[in-house]
Formats: structure tokens, C-alpha cells, sequence
């Protein structure tokens, strides 16, 4: 069993300064599990909303929830957007007899309906499925081809994970996407999803893809948002300056689990990774997700130029700006791009993040970093 002390950190955090957490995550990403860590299942205080028996029970929502103390967990909330107008009351109360704990699946609607019925009243918390600070660095190799869902990275073996991740996109695309509101088959739905993955880490263009599925720019880019906010595609956003440059302005795609991009392109061995062309855009995207949740970096960016110049990562620490190159090469030199974002974005440093076991130094402001230090030789990088 891989503990989820981290999260259970943050909640924990969470719940001491405030009055309501939300946590949101994508489905079987193990959201529940970490709930029944503050409450457990069976108690009066812990409302399954895809149980009936839930349900039934929360007939008389604020009748049944004014009565009870301590935390209160309401899982899959967005099951019932009615619930939050009665939260609202609830959470005003004075003095306050509860907490609560409200799981999502990763709604957009969840948030609009928080946002508008809990503004601060309600932290929200992302969770994703496991990270490698979680599985340990002696298995990246496991979790780069199963990806981090904890069903799928925890299979017996590696073609039990390949049908776990098969079974997950066939339900999510027939069940959670209806929720959002998209109403097109499920095989078209599948296309757009391995359009997406074959498009993971380059810059978003619809055209062909619309083209490809018989409708317009605005509705595929209506379904990439929605995507995104299901937590299955992150957009890194380009980072704009004021130069004479043209920048590029659309932003970058990457499936956001390793697992899901590999089920797409059918690849069920790391050695199948390593031969495929998507190999350097995979890494890109393992090491971009690692780096946003093990640096806390809450609005990453890239930065391109149409001349070519491009920074992979671009982020705010303490008031500066750095840059973050990733290689998959064996000893990483200094690029015309590295001293162009140095010079046109005035960077703090850049740090080269490479599968290599050396640490060195190719300019005073360019550090190249093994990929095995991301998790504790990295932070005072990025602070003066």
C-alpha cells in the first residue's frame, strides 16, 4: 500500500484554516481512498452521492447535515449542485458545529457551482493519481509506461495494467464525458482523444483536427477546454514579453499520465517507448508534470518564438522568472534558444533536466540537473 502522506498533509492544513476543502481530481486517482483516512465509510458522517442509500438520506439535505459535527465528507458531489446554496448556510454558521470534505470528479460545472455558492468559503485542492516522490525513483521505468492511477500502476503485470487504462477511457468517454455536457459517440470522442495524444506536447493547432472530425475550430476547442478541466490534458500556456519578436501565441497539449498517452499509441513496454518517435515528448510531459506538482508551480508557461527560439517551462518563484529546458540526451550543451530566453525574458537561471547522473554547469545562470535530483537537489535553484 503506497502512502499518501502528502495529500494527507495538505487536507489536513487545509482543514485547520478553513471552513470547507474541496478535493478534485479525475476518477480512480484514489480520492476517496484518502478521504476514508479522516472518516471512515460506515459513519453518519460520510455521504457516497453514486450510493442510493446516500441519497435517500440527503432527501432533506440541510435537515440531515445541521445535525451533525466534526468533519463531514460528501463524495462525488457534483452528483447534487443543489447541495451547494445549503453548504453555503451551513459553513456560515457561528459558532461552526462541522467541517467538510466534498470530493469531485473532476467537474468544471463543480467548480462554477463552488465558486459562485462558496467563494471564501471553500479551498480547493487538486489531486492527481500517484507521483514518482510516492512510488519511489527506482520505479520511473513502471511509472512511465503504467502512469500514475493507482489501479493501473499497482497491476499484477504490465498487460493488466494496458487493459485496466483500455477499460478506464471506454468508460470515462461513455460515462464522465456525457456528465460534461458532449454529446457526440464515444467512438468519435476516442478519435479526438487519440488525436490529442498524438498531438501531446506540441502546440495546439485545430484546424486539421476539426477538419479530421467534420466540425468547427470553436467546438474542438470547446472540447479541449473540457478535457482539461476533467484533468486528463494539461495546456501550458505560452509566456508573453514585450519584444519586437513574433511569439507564439497558442498554447502547448500534453495528455497529463504517462499511462493514458501510452494506451493511445499502443505502446505496452518500455522498450516500445523508447523506440517510438513520441519518446522525447513523453519524457517532456512526465518531467513537466513532475516538476509543476514537486516545485508547487501554479501557473506554468513555455515561451516560443516563430524564429525558433523556444524555453520549455517558464514559471515565477519568489518575484523571478526561470526557465526549464528538458533534454533526453546524453550530455546536454548550450542551445542559441537557452541564450536567447536568457537575454529576451531576463531569467533568474534556467535549469537543463536530463536522464544523466551528472551535475554540471554550462553557463553561470545554466545548470544541467539529473532528472533523479527533481526531488531534492532542485528547489535551491530556483531561489537566490
Amino acid at each position: 500500500m503506497i502512502k499518501r502522506n502528502g495529500y494527507l498533509e495538505i487536507i489536513k492544513k487545509a482543514l485547520a484554516r478553513g471552513r470547507a476543502v474541496a478535493l478534485l481530481g479525475p476518477r480512480q486517482c484514489g480520492k476517496t481512498t484518502l478521504a476514508q483516512e479522516f472518516v471512515n465509510s460506515q459513519s453518519p458522517n460520510y455521504f457516497d452521492l453514486e450510493d442510493q442509500s446516500s441519497l435517500i438520506s440527503l432527501a432533506d439535505p440541510k435537515g440531515v447535515l445541521e445535525q451533525l459535527k466534526g468533519l463531514i465528507v460528501i463524495d462525488e458531489v457534483q452528483q447534487r449542485p443543489e447541495l451547494f446554496p445549503v453548504l453555503r448556510v451551513l459553513l456560515d454558521r457561528k459558532p461552526l458545529p462541522a467541517k467538510f470534505l466534498i470530493l469531485g470528479s473532476a467537474s468544471p460545472n463543480l467548480l462554477r457551482q463552488s465558486s459562485e455558492s462558496l467563494a471564501g468559503r471553500l479551498e480547493l485542492i487538486e489531486m492527481g493519481g500517484f507521483d514518482l516522490r510516492e512510488v519511489g525513483l527506482k520505479k520511473l521505468s513502471r511509472f512511465w509506461l503504467r502512469g500514475g492511477f493507482p489501479l493501473s500502476f499497482l497491476a499484477k503485470n504490465d498487460i493488466d495494467s494496458f487493459i485496466w487504462r483500455k477499460s478506464f477511457i471506454k468508460t470515462f468517454l461513455e460515462r464522465d464525458l456525457r456528465e460534461q455536457g458532449i454529446d457526440l459517440p464515444a467512438v468519435t470522442l476516442h478519435r479526438f482523444w487519440a488525436m490529442l495524444a498524438n498531438s501531446h506536447g506540441q502546440i495546439w493547432n485545430a484546424a486539421p483536427i476539426a477538419s479530421s472530425l467534420g466540425i468547427s475550430e470553436p467546438t474542438v476547442r470547446k472540447y479541449l477546454d473540457i478535457f482539461t478541466g476533467v484533468f486528463m490534458v494539461r495546456q501550458v500556456y505560452p509566456w508573453h514579453v514585450n519584444l519586437k519578436k513574433r511569439q507564439v501565441k497558442s498554447p502547448k497539449v500534453y495528455i497529463r499520465d504517462t499511462g493514458i498517452l501510452n494506451s493511445f499509441l499502443e505502446l505496452k513496454t518500455e522498450a516500445e517507448i523508447l523506440r517510438h518517435p513520441a519518446c522525447g515528448a513523453s519524457w517532456e510531459g512526465l518531467v513537466i508534470e513532475q516538476l509543476i506538482r514537486t516545485l508547487d508551480i501554479d501557473y506554468p508557461y513555455f515561451w516560443a518564438t516563430h524564429q525558433g527560439a523556444e524555453i520549455d517551462l517558464v514559471f515565477n518563484k519568489g518575484g523571478r522568472m526561470y526557465g526549464v529546458e528538458i533534454k533526453r540526451a546524453d550530455a546536454p550543451t548550450m542551445t542559441p534558444s537557452m541564450r536567447i530566453a536568457l537575454d529576451d525574458l531576463k531569467l533568474e537561471r534556467i535549469v537543463v533536466i536530463y536522464p544523466g547522473k551528472k551535475r554540471y554547469s554550462i553557463h553561470k545562470q545554466i545548470n544541467v540537473v539529473p532528472f533523479d535530483d527533481i526531488f531534492g537537489g532542485m528547489k535551491e535553484l530556483f531561489k537566490k
